[in-house]
Order: structure tokens, then C-alpha cells, then sequence
């Protein structure tokens, strides 16, 4: 019986040898980070230093983006290492790091759409009374209330998983996750599983609780309001839908693969499917914000516009000097 202080690496087993193709691996997956970053970051950027984004709505897309940038990078940097390395060890301080990382992103990801469908509902239910409702004083609240529960209910499940027993040190992933390191205990782990369960499954039932309620709501305004109702209803909520049905596919083939045994899965389609619920997201959301909501994807042609105007002056400057 290994006790976990002992316990120094763990061996992520899910790797496999691609020889040459590591570099190109490599080069793919710094590729897909840097458009992350850049993307979100500009998102972020543009809706702090416009005054006309400075609403509710983008507000809580601003948090989103951050959420984005927060997960990814408690992936991509790491997943960049060991795609060039020959072993696919990580440390037990790390490991247990970036199970912080990734569960909390997910529950910061669920319930900030969460709130994101309350705000839609009553800009569209209450639209008279939504700047009382939807205060700046409320705003913070809800964005406190979305990072601080789900980085709470972490540090709670830490310091659950942290002094188990442990008989082994191979995890079956590409990264570190509470279920894989949980499977390695040599003691009685049913109290970490329920707690487990029961954190991810009310984070993830009232937050679709609250989405579909808000959503019943809405469609019933739409079918008797009038037809510029309706415009603003679609033109609002498509996004936010489209980014749920996303991550909650994702969520579903991560929860999957926790709980249930895929070996008969290939291991490629396994790494796509436990990937896809930490890089699909960060990489879906500010494309279908940038492009679907009008606001933004103005100021992101206004930018893009002026940057390319100030090159060409910049080139025109240093061309006539020479």
C-alpha cells in the first residue's frame, strides 16, 4: 500500500509513440493555442475599451472569454511538452494543478452560460425593468458567484483526493483528471466519488435547470410578441445555444470516459474525445460571438480596418525614406 506523499510522478499513459509526426503534432497544437489567445484576448480587449460594450451581456461574454483563456491554458502549454517529449511523466503537485484547472473551468463554463440565459430572459421578458433588475452591483455579483462556487468546490475536492492511498501511478489520459487518480486508491474512495458526482451533476442540472426555464420564457414572449421581439430573441440567444449545445457534447464525452470503459474505442478517437471538451469551446466561442453578434463583429471589421490602414502607412513612411 503506496501512501500519496509518496507517490512523486504520475505516467500518463495514453500517449503513444508518433515518431516524426511529433513535430508536426507539435506545430498544429501551438498553432490551435495561438488563435486561442489571440482570439479571445482581442475579444476581451475590444469589449473593455468600448463604452458601448459596456452592457450586461458583453460583460458576462467578457467573463466567458476569460474562462476560455483560463482553460485552455491549463492545457495547451502542457499538452505542447509532452507531444515532444519521450516520457510522459508529470509531477503529483502539477497533476493535481491541473485537475484544479480543468474541473473548475468547466463548472465556471456552465454556469456563466447559465447566467448569460438569465440575462437574455429578462432583457426579453422584463425589458422595462431590466436595467433595475441588472445592476452593476448585480453584474459583479453573478460574475462573482460563477468563479468563486466552482473554485470552492475544487479546493474541497483537493483536499479529498490529496491524502488518498494509492497503489499506482498510471493514468490512462493525455492530461491529469480527479476520476483517473481517484481509480488508483488502494482505500475506500465512495465518499470522494459521491461528492464528486454530486458537485459536477448540480453544477451541471441547475445550470441547464435555470437555462431551460429561462429559454420556456422566452419562447413564450416570442410567440406572442411582435415580430422585432422575435429578431431580437434569435439574433441574441442563437449563439448562446450553439456554445451550450457545444460544450455540453463535450462535457458528455469527457463524463463518458470517466465513468465508463472505452479501451474498445481506438486510442486516436479516445484522445480526440477527451480533448475536445477542453479545446472545441475556446476555440468555438469567439468565432460564433465575433461573427454572430453585431456589435462586436463591427468593431472586430473597425480594428481590423485601421490595423492594416496603419501597416500600410507605416510601409508607405518607410519606403519613401528609403
Amino acid at each position: 500500500m503506496i501512501n500519496s506523499t509518496q507517490v512523486l510522478y504520475f505516467t500518463l499513459a495514453a500517449y503513444f509513440d508518433t515518431g516524426i509526426l511529433k513535430y508536426l503534432y507539435f506545430l498544429l497544437i501551438m498553432s490551435l493555442y495561438i488563435f486561442i489567445i489571440c482570439a479571445n484576448l482581442s475579444l476581451i480587449v475590444i469589449i473593455c475599451t468600448n463604452r458601448s460594450l459596456h452592457e450586461p451581456m458583453y460583460m458576462f461574454l467578457c467573463s466567458l472569454f476569460v474562462n476560455e483563456l483560463y482553460g485552455s491554458t491549463g492545457l495547451f502549454p502542457f499538452l505542447l511538452i509532452q507531444t515532444l517529449s519521450d516520457i510522459h511523466t508529470v509531477s503529483a503537485s502539477f497533476c493535481f494543478l491541473q485537475i484544479y484547472c480543468v474541473h473548475s473551468y468547466g463548472a465556471v463554463e456552465y454556469l456563466n452560460l447559465a447566467v448569460m440565459s438569465y440575462d437574455r430572459y429578462l432583457a426579453i421578458c422584463y425589458p422595462l425593468q431590466y436595467n433595475t433588475h441588472m445592476t452593476y452591483n448585480m453584474i459583479a455579483l453573478l460574475i462573482l458567484v460563477t468563479w468563486l462556487y466552482p473554485c470552492f468546490a475544487m479546493v474541497v475536492l483537493l483536499l479529498l483526493t490529496s491524502p488518498l492511498q494509492l497503489c499506482g501511478s498510471i493514468i490512462n489520459k493525455v492530461y491529469c483528471d480527479t476520476h483517473s487518480v481517484v481509480k488508483l486508491a488502494c482505500s475506500n474512495s465512495n465518499g470522494i466519488n459521491t461528492y464528486g458526482l454530486i458537485a459536477t451533476f448540480s453544477t451541471i442540472f441547475c445550470s441547464l435547470f435555470l437555462i431551460l426555464y429561462t429559454y420556456m420564457k422566452i419562447l413564450k414572449v416570442c410567440f406572442s410578441g411582435s415580430e422585432q421581439t422575435r429578431q431580437k430573441a434569435v439574433s441574441t440567444c442563437t449563439p448562446h445555444l450553439a456554445s451550450l449545445l457545444n460544450f455540453s457534447v463535450g462535457a458528455c464525452f469527457e463524463i463518458s470516459q470517466s465513468r465508463f470503459n472505452m479501451n474498445s474505442l481506438p486510442n486516436v478517437l479516445r484522445i480526440f474525445l477527451s480533448l475536445y471538451f477542453l479545446t472545441c469551446q475556446p476555440l468555438f466561442n469567439p468565432l460564433l460571438y465575433g461573427l454572430k453578434m453585431s456589435k462586436i463583429r463591427d468593431l472586430c471589421r473597425n480594428l481590423i480596418s485601421n490595423t492594416l490602414a496603419g501597416c500600410w502607412f507605416i510601409k508607405t513612411v518607410i519606403s519613401v525614406g528609403s
